[in-house]
């Protein structure tokens, strides 16, 4: 027998309560309203030489310019954005800072077995680097190590997560789950502090642009790269403004269409959503218990995340992935209201005791899915040009583990990232249109059919893991 969700598609809230704390929201990221935005670098103009360049100025892109300059500053870097540094998911997005390169230790085990002992080593490795280059490169990212706590909101997912308890995580239910946050929907919680925090997105791009321009990158914005081509001992790309023949390039595109044709079919561009409350009083966030500086996630299929800015709002987010038949990337999908009311209802529902709580910012944006959920990578044109894409939100900071690996790929290097079965193998590439966008709407109903009938698979999800798909919110 289902069992009607803590979460499910119908609001439950009165509408007026929610047109109420909607009204002055305004549609755009709270995180690129900060005052530290940087100005934008010239775009480019004729054309250049380089040893390397990388295109795309989100994270993937950042990173794999200023590590590669770190490590050869006499190597020439150039890199291309085509709008602003940070404009998109790095912009925008929830700003949670996780070691897992694989979307987690459930979803490692699914895909990578018999190499997660070496990716949890790497993850964790790569989240201590991390935290060390912002300290290096002066880098105020509002970053806090605070930890993270997955929280169940219905029956089954309380001894899911109390039999992932251990050394590093602990579970928590009845007063002491209420002594970290109260809700009338949370049933239980598992808390880990290690290798989880929390960071400012839009700061964190600007600083690590600002730190690339103090290295020597060349940075030129609003240069769209829109072809690219072999030319014998180099690479060539084109811009609308000219050309650019480089040694080596590294695409760091993610979401958009490749350059590569090859991997047109290996991501989904998928609509996220969030919003932003206004700041809490000390009374409010005491009314909730949530005191502490972590972020919180439901283990649902269908997921919130919600964390706290550095002024104490409440970032909510998640549950609705939307796809667009074809494909489409486009400025006015950032804005769903009916998206916006689900995740209004929703945080009303688990926080009562904010009634009468208002949101400043409702803004969306578009992440990469891959099929295994986490990031894939590889080299053309005789390995002159190197790629990494499908991060499916959880770049922040395996972005930099992707910059790494890029980067050793370029080199031609044996390291023990190029060694990793995630970097040689390619995960399965998704249906193209017309089955693309119908395969997505029957996932998308099976996966809340399974939150309805306590997390069970049914036939749907059930050959989609046969065949190596995974799918989440």
């Amino acid at each position: 027998m289902q069992v009607r969700p803590a979460y499910d598609a119908d609001i439950r809230t009165d509408a007026a309560r929610i047109r109420r704390a909607l009204a002055d929201a305004v549609p755009r990221s709270f995180w690129l309203e900060d005052p530290g935005r940087p100005a934008t670098e010239a775009p480019m103009a004729g054309d250049i030489e380089t040893d390397l360049l990388v295109v795309g100025g989100g994270y993937c892109g950042l990173w794999t310019a200023l590590m590669a300059k770190e490590a050869d500053p006499g190597r020439d870097v150039v890199l291309v954005e085509g709008e602003e540094v940070g404009w998109a998911a790095s912009g925008r997005n929830g700003g949670f800072v996780d070691a897992s390169l694989t979307h987690g230790p459930e979803n490692g085990r699914r895909h990578f077995a018999d190499e997660l002992a070496a990716l949890t080593s790497l993850g964790a490795e790569n989240f201590a680097g991390f935290a060390r280059a912002l300290l290096d490169h002066d880098i105020d990212a509002e970053f806090e190590a605070g930890g993270f706590l997955a929280v169940a909101t219905e029956p089954h997912q309380v001894a899911a997560l109390r039999a992932q308890a251990g050394e590093n995580a602990v579970f928590y239910e009845g007063d002491a789950l209420a002594s970290m946050v109260r809700s009338p929907l949370l049933r239980a919680g598992l808390f880990s502090r290690e290798r989880q925090g929390l960071a400012h997105p839009a700061k964190l791009a600007w600083g690590l642009k600002r730190a690339c321009l103090r290295l020597g990158v060349r940075v030129f914005e609003h240069t769209a790269a829109t072809g690219v081509h072999d030319d014998g001992g180099a690479v060539r790309v084109l811009t609308p403004a000219g050309r650019i023949r480089a040694c080596s390039v590294a695409l760091a595109t993610n979401g958009f269409p490749s350059l590569l044709r090859r991997n047109r079919l290996m991501t989904l561009p998928v609509y996220d959503y969030v919003l932003m409350t206004e700041p809490l009083s000390a009374a409010q966030l005491s009314d909730i218990g949530w005191t502490g500086r972590f972020g919180i996630s439901d283990a649902g299929r269908q997921f919130h995340y919600y964390r706290k800015s550095a002024d104490n709002r409440i970032l909510w987010g998640g549950y609705d992935a939307v796809y667009h038949r074809g494909g489409a990337i486009r400025p006015e999908y950032d804005q769903r209201p009916e998206t916006f009311a689900r995740l209004a209802d929703h945080f009303l529902r688990t926080f009562p005791q904010l009634e009468d709580v208002r949101f400043t910012h409702a803004w969306g944006g578009m992440i990469d899915m891959s099929t295994r959920l986490n990031a894939f990578h590889g080299t053309a044109m005789g390995g002159k040009l190197a790629y990494s894409s499908g991060f499916t939100g959880l770049g922040v900071a395996a972005t930099r583990f992707a910059a790494a690996v890029m980067i050793d790929l370029l080199a031609g290097a044996d390291t023990p990232r190029t060694r990793l079965r995630m970097v040689r193998r390619k995960p399965l590439p998704i249906p193209p249109e017309p089955l693309r966008f119908p395969a997505v709407q029957l996932i998308r109903s099976a996966i809340a059919r399974a939150d309805r009938n306590g997390g069970r698979d049914g036939l749907v999800l059930k050959a989609a893991n046969a065949f190596g798909f995974s799918f989440d919110s």
